[in-house]
């Protein structure tokens, strides 16, 4: 197997047990502790908070020579904060408390090896390979995706939630021990590695700094949606919890297919018009669900179609985008790069949900998602002025680094 082959095995394994916990873990708050709708919330924005940290944490990185181990110590951090459930389950220990702790302890093991993930796969893959690699990633998340929680919700109900969790933290021990037996040469370490230079690296960067403004504004309006879809699908569509879960699973069929095509649209229209088209395609499909209306197959198809365009769009935008990034990004700074993106993007996002929740009350749910639409697709301005849609190839980015 190849180098990358083990990477990209292990964190195959991986996503498919991330999903069987995103299932499980707000299951074990409802079911077991009889948790409140404001405690599972905590709950949601606790497994995104430690992502705050990734500036701080993105300079740390840059600062050290062994990338392999840092991923290892990543994927180990996060299997540890899950083996500890199904362990305090079986002593009949299991607390509200202990499930915060879980999620910031696995986000940190996750910041931790997103941080070090750029710099490591950059000595795996060559430069005009970077879009199929990417590729070949995001397909089998995005299979995670759709076979995921059917997988997840029956190890839960044959299992119980608590001891599932077990699942996830074996795919991350798998995923460390796929990683150590990958050979690569040490990195060289940044000889200054301030959370500063990280932010004045990607503001005066043309590439990073179009693209980082553009993620942000799509994040900030879908997260406006996201946090009313269910609500929308259910009370204003009429649909049945199965039916929405059903949508949502068809729905992601769009993104596999991003994913299997997305080298093949990069090599016949360019890499730079796949990432605008991507940012166009991502939210575009909101405007479509808040026009739903008729009868239930009707609104049925609609959240269905919404929901694969839109993924087929947010894979299109991931794969050429991230390409894009690893292209130019100095290596000195990969860390600080991730660090600086995933403060912002997504620190974004809670921002997102809860003027999704605050703008629906005021206006009413569909026109919310038709801010939502708007906002979104206008994000792609930021794009137009940049160097980006102009890109053709990643090998064109050569001097760009």
């Amino acid at each position: 197997m190849s180098r990358f082959g083990k990477y990209w095995a292990g964190q195959t394994v991986s996503e498919f047990g991330d999903r069987v916990s995103e299932l499980a873990l707000p299951l074990i708050a409802v079911t077991t502790l009889a948790a409140t709708p404001a405690e599972v919330g905590l709950l949601t924005a606790a497994v995104w908070t430690p992502n705050l940290l990734s500036i701080l944490i993105g300079s740390w990185v840059d600062g050290q020579s062994h990338r392999r181990r840092l991923l290892i110590i990543g994927n180990l951090i996060s299997a540890a904060a899950m083996l500890s459930l199904p362990l305090a389950y079986w002593f009949g220990v299991v607390t509200l408390a202990q499930l915060f702790v879980v999620a910031l302890l696995a986000g940190v093991g996750q910041v931790v090896f997103q941080a070090a993930g750029p710099s490591f796969f950059v000595k795996l893959v060559d430069r005009d390979g970077y879009v199929d690699a990417n590729s070949k990633l995001s397909t089998t998340r995005s299979a995670s995706f759709v076979a995921g929680p059917a997988l997840g919700g029956f190890l839960i109900q044959f299992l119980t939630a608590p001891v599932a969790m077990l699942v996830d933290a074996v795919s991350f021990i798998v995923s460390a021990l796929f990683i150590s037996r990958i050979e690569v040469e040490p990195s060289v370490p940044a000889a200054s590695s301030s959370p500063r230079d990280g932010l004045t690296y990607v503001r005066r960067h043309p590439y990073l700094r179009a693209a980082l403004a553009c993620v942000t504004t799509i994040n900030f309006f879908t997260f406006i949606a996201q946090a009313l879809v269910v609500l929308f699908a259910s009370r204003e569509l009429g649909l049945s919890a199965g039916l929405i879960g059903l949508a949502f699973g068809l729905g992601a069929l769009g993104g596999l297919l991003g994913a299997v095509v997305a080298p093949r649209l990069s090599r016949r229209y360019g890499v730079g018009r796949g990432v605008v088209a991507g940012a166009i395609l991502f939210p575009a499909p909101i405007a479509l669900l808040a026009l739903a209306g008729g009868p239930t197959w009707v609104t049925f198809a609609v959240l269905v179609a919404a929901e694969a365009v839109s993924m087929f769009g947010v894979m299109i935008f991931d794969i050429n985008l991230n390409s894009v990034q690893a292209a130019v990004t100095a290596d000195a700074m990969r860390g600080r790069m991730v660090g600086v993106f995933g403060t912002i993007n997504y620190g974004i996002r809670p921002l997102g949900a809860v003027v999704g929740g605050l703008l629906a009350t005021g206006i009413g749910v569909r026109p919310a998602l038709l801010v939502a639409a708007a906002g979104g697709v206008l994000a792609c301005l930021w794009l137009l002025p940049s160097p980006i849609p102009q890109i053709r190839d990643i090998k064109d980015l050569a001097l760009a680094a």
